[in-house]
């Protein structure tokens, strides 16, 4: 178990008000233990107590027994997890995994009437947000990584090719630079395409002229990259530029935007504000980022609606995107870690325009 991790929740929990808290996600509880483990429809379970304890409750199948010299609770199929679960809990308020599926936490109701159950992931969420030094680390290679695979894809990019063409050619230059699998399906996207914010590559065709939005990531170490740029398949048109130079801009804006203390929901607006002033606000049509870490999308949303604050150590995504339904669209993404006098960009790739010659 990360003890120093374990510490840092149970202050989240009595500020919450919790005696005990309950982790689920496969993501989580490798934080807390170093152990993958992805549990299908049996119950995973680490149970994090306000003294500090905690136990991971986990099928005997898995054999994570070698890995423990504690704090491991084991049961089999036939065994009624749930009970097993029931009898260590305590007394108090418990929170529960937001992922952790209803058929455990219903039953678990039915065990132990008697303890009030609220969900409490914004702890494990608080704790997660802040990256140590191994974290950053890992993210920086995951990244540079990341920035390898896609000027690879860009310098193979040609009119005639497929969108999964494009997706596949991703996925072999991440696999080659020792990725562990990619940190999302890769989005390759062209033409008409692009105005789909979360298109997924099909068997469409590039054709010259066609803008191209590549949005990408890996995994490395544990931790994920994500990244987006978009190129165009010939010249670009007077408008196409005028987008992606307005996008460009928002980009810059939020970026410049990140520092401690500064609200998510601020930096959302920075960005925005450029994309309205130029007269194409109704066309940005997502939040600016999002965190990122052990998994792609994580606490929290960088929109207008989250409160917030950045935070030293806080690694999420700046990615304003303008769509114009029916003709293309153009987005810009970079990952960007708080520091204390601002942010450093984790990925390397230019953001000028380019104009693939054919």
């Amino acid at each position: 178990m990360n003890s120093a991790r374990i510490r840092r929740t149970v202050q989240e929990m009595r500020a919450a008000g919790l005696k005990q808290l309950i982790v689920s996600s496969p993501s989580s509880v490798f934080y807390y233990t170093g152990k993958w483990v992805h549990p299908g429809e049996r119950m995973l379970a680490l149970l994090i107590r306000d003294s500090g304890d905690a136990s991971l409750y986990a099928n005997r199948l898995f054999s994570l027994s070698s890995a423990f010299s504690d704090g491991l609770v084991e049961y089999d199929d036939t065994d009624d997890c749930v009970s097993v679960l029931a009898q260590g809990l305590g007394d108090g308020v418990l929170g529960i995994d937001k992922t952790w599926p209803s058929q455990f936490t219903l039953r678990l109701q039915e065990a132990r009437p008697d303890i009030k159950m609220r969900v409490g992931s914004a702890c494990v969420d608080a704790v997660r947000m802040i990256k140590d030094e191994d974290e950053l680390r890992a993210m920086r290679e995951s990244s540079l990584k990341n920035d390898e695979a896609i000027l690879s894809v860009i310098s193979r990019l040609r009119a005639g090719m497929t969108e999964k063409e494009g997706a596949a050619m991703y996925l072999s230059e991440s696999e080659a630079r020792g990725s562990s699998g990619p940190a999302f399906d890769p989005l390759i996207c062209f033409g008409a395409n692009c105005a789909e914010p979360h298109h997924i590559s099909d068997g469409t065709v590039s054709r010259k002229g066609d803008m191209v939005i590549i949005d990408v990531g890996l995994t490395w170490k544990d931790y994920c990259s994500d990244m987006t740029r978009t190129v165009c398949l010939g010249k670009a048109s007077d408008e196409m530029k005028r987008v992606y130079d307005l996008v460009k801009a928002a980009n810059k804006a939020g970026r410049d935007a990140v520092r401690p203390g500064v609200r998510v929901c601020d930096v959302d607006r920075a960005a925005r504000k450029v994309i309205e002033d130029g007269g194409y606000g109704k066309y940005f049509i997502h939040r600016l980022g999002h965190g990122i870490g052990l998994e792609c999308h994580e606490y929290p949303d960088i929109s207008s609606s989250c409160t917030q604050d950045e935070r030293v150590g806080m690694v999420h995504s700046v990615e304003p995107g303008i769509y114009l339904p029916g003709k293309f669209g153009v987005r810009i993404e970079d990952l960007v870690a708080v520091t204390e006098d601002g942010c450093e960009v984790l990925n390397h790739v230019d953001r000028e325009l380019t104009e693939i010659r054919l």
